[in-house]
């Protein structure tokens, strides 16, 4: 596809915090046009006054969609929707950017995949630590670490008011260490570049709000073939604590890497969205030692109070969705490691209901 000095016209599905940030994206970067914003509540009027209004609103997505004919579609709608809209979008011809999860099931994201390929459509998802300079530099800085890697990571999130609805809607179609523990998933494997062999979970329901058969505190365990272990640990609501709720460390034979989020976890911000991807700084350890058994290299800090903010990431990932558009560029390996982390955060939410190990095959 070809746009020439053309805008990407858009259509904003979804209009609360992703898909605010990514509206406010498409409203002020060069190439990009909204061609209308929908959603079931008043969400979309409180984004269009914001983006100083004349922005067409809807209600019902398949009528937008139809009435606007845009290029691409972008969805920030609950993970329950994202199949349908997502094909449909592409069956009209459009491009899709779709935030994490892909699907609510493996089957569901492998349907959306598959039909990416059959209409030739772009299908970017919105794994936003992928473009985080900072966590790149972890990954890399981890990944040297030796083998094999011990991987300890978690995010859990005090919420209340209407980021608590939204956690109690979220869980209506997943858990958290599905709906959250698909980013640091795939973290992981970025990490270790080696097969998962097996997972096993556990979790609790900590309030009669959250929806019977689900948790929403959990966490999971991941063996990988070269030795390498991985801990992730999710938990929403107005009972979480903020002691400790954003850990993000690696141990490996030479060493570990540790990313301190000092400010943000001194404040308590665990239901900003912007705690979820601060690093602020990354302290390297070395293991070596002297003859005297001592360590022979001193800790380094690696000062990031310049990376990019929420919004700034989310620019970011709109301009590659641009640039993958303009320049035909191949998403097939992203996309493959979304279904990915998506199929292993399943089987971690099979072994909290079965309590049992899950192979992985």
């Amino acid at each position: 596809m070809s746009l020439g000095t053309k805008n990407l016209r858009v259509l904003v599905v979804g209009c609360g915090n992703m898909g605010s940030a990514h509206a406010t994206a498409y409203h002020t970067l060069d190439g990009f046009e909204i061609s209308g914003l929908v959603s079931t509540g008043n969400s979309k009027v409180v984004l269009n006054e914001k983006l100083g209004g004349g922005y067409a609103l809807f209600n019902d997505y398949y009528e937008a969609l139809e009435q606007t004919k845009p290029d691409a579609v972008c969805i920030s709608t609950y993970p329950d929707t994202h199949e349908a809209f997502a094909i449909k979008a592409m069956e009209s011809g459009a491009h899709v950017f779709i935030e994490k999860p892909l699907a609510d099931s493996v089957e569901g994201a492998e349907r959306v995949a598959d039909a990416a390929r059959r209409y030739g459509k772009k299908l970017l998802v919105g794994y936003i630590l992928r473009y985080h300079p900072s966590w790149e530099r972890f990954i890399e800085l981890s990944s040297d670490m030796g083998r094999p890697l011990v991987m300890r990571m978690n995010l859990n999130q005090q919420s209340q008011g209407a980021k608590w609805t939204v956690h109690r809607n979220l869980m209506k179609s997943l858990s958290p260490i599905v709906d959250c523990g698909v980013h640091y998933i795939d973290v992981m494997c970025q990490m270790t570049r080696s097969k998962p062999l097996q997972v096993s979970a556990i979790g609790a329901r900590l309030s009669d709000d959250v929806p019977v058969g689900n948790y929403n505190y959990g966490q999971l365990q991941i063996r990988f073939e070269d030795g390498s272990v991985g801990w992730y640990e999710a938990g929403w609501g107005p009972m979480m604590s903020e002691t400790a709720f954003f850990v993000k460390d690696v141990i490996g034979p030479k060493g570990s890497v540790s990313i301190v989020a000092k400010a943000a976890s001194a404040a308590g911000k665990s239901d900003e969205v912007d705690a979820h991807t601060k690093t602020e700084s990354i302290k390297v350890h070395y293991a070596d030692l002297d003859g005297n058994d001592k360590f022979s290299r001193p800790d380094t800090w690696i000062d990031l109070k310049d990376e990019p903010d929420h919004q700034e990431l989310c620019n970011r990932e709109q301009r590659h969705f641009l640039k993958a558009i303009l320049e035909d560029i191949d998403l097939t390996n992203p996309t493959d490691d979304a279904i990915n982390s998506l199929r292993i955060a399943f089987a971690c939410d099979e072994s909290v209901k079965t309590g049992q190990i899950v192979q992985l095959s």
